[in-house]
């Protein structure tokens, strides 16, 4: 692009470098490669050298000072940063979400669920459009001056973008360093001879502080932003709408933003987006739920030291530093080849971690994992241990990438990648990995709880032809059973009557038995009471399905196909034939048989052997109680495994009941 008209062609230049901007840093969909966006810079550059008249501080090429400040200056914030309350125990917000609803009676309260970005908090004042101040949280009411930084950080545009921004506002966000730009640095700094940085919340803290900016430039800072503290004739009346006015102005909001209807709701949201940890390329130590409405917020108002409106639900997290040995691949009962990480044991959270999902091939792809490869691997919350990046300054000649299989691993089917999706299966569902995997599922506890059926019996059955489906487990025989290993004649009887006493757990059990996609124990149940028969349930339509509270129609679509499906139309008239019961049935197995938990809250921690922790999940909730993944004051009982760890201490600081595995199973069997 040329222009007789140098001025011209400067604003063109400056109006094009903006937009690429906010296509990169709001929208995440860059249109020109960073080659192409650094070719435009070069040509700024190269006009405003030759007419230095027209330079502007504004203009995109003013982000880094020429040379380092004196020191930092005092900066007093026009409205006050107030601290968040905060808590790590579920108990403890949901007591939180009943404050709120006692406070606000008979009021609809929509909730807003964000990510807690582990950085830096700052403020960022603009002044009829111009950034004019950039400053840290400080003591709340002042902070420290960083204009000089926050100017070299990536997505703080100098000038926003749009015509309708207040003349005068202040926002809030927190500025954080990715993870694969903290792995870039270390190897830099490695060469260089100098010490390595642990976290990115450390290099993020002591970068923006720095005096000198063009060093803060080299580490690639970024920023999420999240609130709004003075503002003149803002707007949005809603914390939604101001998120979409950020995004307008060329700020960037906080990712993976979620609005609910209720409470309940966002807990739940929080919960499951815990799992989802592993996605993200910067650290988060949390999440926050807020109140959409400003006008709520108001009348909720502020204690003298937080908002009412607004409370971060935190986890605990733990890191370890280990040797990645093996990348094996794991098939799952609905044909999903997941990669799992064999790692060089380590202690984490009091447990001994050796393995870590790597959970879909695009990950390992975007982290760059190769087998021999040094890790940071992470447990979060409650969540299984994932790796959160490469250490690549350790990386050796003998690090290898790793290929994903083109064909299953167990029955050498060509795989197939979920259309639109990430998840790679087999579509084979009589691959003997899958079937091995369904049929654990089925016999487990929380489906048809065929007492004696474990992993190895099962790996018989379907190794010897004996089992295919799950119907077949109703024809086995006692002579069938005393030909595998292990089988003595009082086992074979026990199991056979287990397996017997299974058809009459009732059509809740056998939805959740059935891996139907998307279907759990809570969906289960709701369909089965909701619809009452498999023969209502196959009349049913994508629309019927849809209606029903908390199904939708992603769940719906799933139960639908599966259950018109040849395999499925098959799976349920044959268990049908063996006299499975396909209704819902309301015995004294499925109702809550005693309330000995009512109003108890009970924690798992540590190895098990005889349960799984959503097993003991489940009786509690049975027996009336509540179970939880974290101890607080609020605890009446922790179950401890073998290395419960920190849980454990905690408990007994709290004088919270402890009870082992067997402790537990004689308590439910008194009740």
């Amino acid at each position: 692009m040329t222009s007789s008209d140098p001025a011209q062609e400067i604003d063109d230049l400056r109006d094009e470098i903006r937009a690429h901007d906010q296509r990169y840093y709001v929208e995440a969909k860059p249109t020109i490669s960073d080659l192409e966006y650094d070719r435009l810079i070069d040509r700024l550059k190269q006009l405003e050298a030759a007419h230095p008249e027209l330079v502007t501080a504004d203009s995109p090429t003013q982000r880094i000072g020429d040379r380092p400040i004196d020191d930092l200056e005092p900066a007093p914030h026009l409205v006050p940063m107030m601290s968040i309350d905060n808590t790590y125990s579920i108990e403890e917000l949901q007591k939180y979400g009943d404050r709120i609803a006692g406070l606000l009676p008979d009021e609809k309260v929509e909730w807003v669920v964000e990510l807690k970005i582990d950085g830096v908090a700052v403020s960022l004042t603009y002044k009829n459009g111009i950034l004019v101040r950039g400053a840290t949280r400080g003591d709340g009411k002042t902070g420290d001056d960083i204009t000089h930084n926050v100017r070299t950080v990536l997505g703080v545009p100098l000038r926003l973008t749009g015509e309708h921004f207040p003349p005068l506002v202040e926002v809030r966000g927190e500025i954080y360093m990715a993870n694969s730009d903290l792995v870039r640095l270390n190897e830099t700094r490695q060469k260089q001879g100098l010490e390595l940085y642990a976290n990115t919340r450390n290099v993020t803290a002591g970068s923006i502080r720095l005096l000198d900016p063009r060093i803060c430039a080299e580490r690639r800072l970024r920023i999420f932003c999240h609130g709004v503290g003075k503002a003149e004739g803002l707007a949005a009346s809603t914390h939604m709408e101001f998120l979409a006015q950020l995004s307008e102005w060329g700020l960037p909001a906080t990712p993976h933003v979620a609005c609910l209807g209720s409470f309940a709701e966002a807990v739940a949201h929080a919960e499951s987006f815990i799992e989802r940890l592993h996605e993200l390329n910067f650290e988060v130590d949390g999440l926050v739920l807020k109140v959409n409405r400003f006008e709520q917020r108001e009348r909720l108002g502020a204690t003298s030291k937080s908002p009412r409106w607004v409370i971060a639900y935190k986890f605990e997290k733990y890191e370890a530093v280990t040797r990645l040995n093996e990348i094996r691949m794991q098939v799952g009962k609905t044909g999903t080849i997941t990669p799992v990480a064999e790692l060089e044991p380590v202690e984490l959270a009091g447990t001994t971690v050796s393995r870590a999902s790597l959970h879909n091939a695009d990950e390992i792809a975007r982290k760059d994992v190769r087998v021999g490869d040094t890790v940071i691997v992470e447990k979060a919350g409650k969540i299984i241990p994932h790796i959160v990046r490469v250490e690549l300054h350790k990386r050796t000649d003998e690090a290898r990438e790793f290929e994903f299989p083109t064909q299953c691993p167990d029955c050498n089917t060509k795989l197939e990648k979920d259309e639109g999706g990430v998840y790679i299966r087999c579509p084979n569902r009589l691959c003997p990995a899958q079937l091995r995997e369904r049929l654990q599922y089925f016999a487990g506890r929380s489906a048809m709880d065929i007492e004696g059926m474990g992993d190895k019996l099962i790996g018989q059955l379907v190794a010897s032809g004996l089992v295919s489906e799950f119907a077949d487990l109703y024809s086995l025989t006692e002579p069938q059973l005393l030909e595998l290993e292990r089988m003595g004649k009082k086992s074979a009887q026990n199991l056979l009557e287990a397996i017997e006493t299974s058809k009459r757990r009732g059509l809740a059990r056998l939805l959740n038995a059935l891996s139907i996609r998307h279907v759990g124990t809570r969906v289960a149940t709701i369909l089965a009471e909701t619809l009452g028969s498999m023969h209502a349930l196959q009349q049913a339509t994508v629309e019927d399905l849809s209606a029903i509270d908390e199904v939708g129609p992603i769940i719906a679509q799933s139960v639908y196909e599966f259950l018109q499906s040849e395999h499925g139309l098959q799976s349920v008239e044959r268990l049908a034939a063996v006299g499975v019961a396909q209704e819902l049935i309301r015995s004294e197995e499925s109702a809550p048989v005693d309330q000995m938990f009512a109003g108890k809250t009970v924690v798992v921690t540590g190895k098990l052997k005889k349960y799984t922790r959503d097993e003991i999940h489940a009786l509690v909730q049975r027996y009336g109680g509540r179970a939880s993944s974290s101890v607080s004051k609020s605890t009446d009982f922790l179950v401890a495994g073998e290395k419960a760890g920190s849980k454990l201490t905690k408990a007994n600081q709290l004088g919270v009941e402890i009870l082992s595995e067997e402790d537990f199973e004689a308590l439910i069997g008194e009740g």
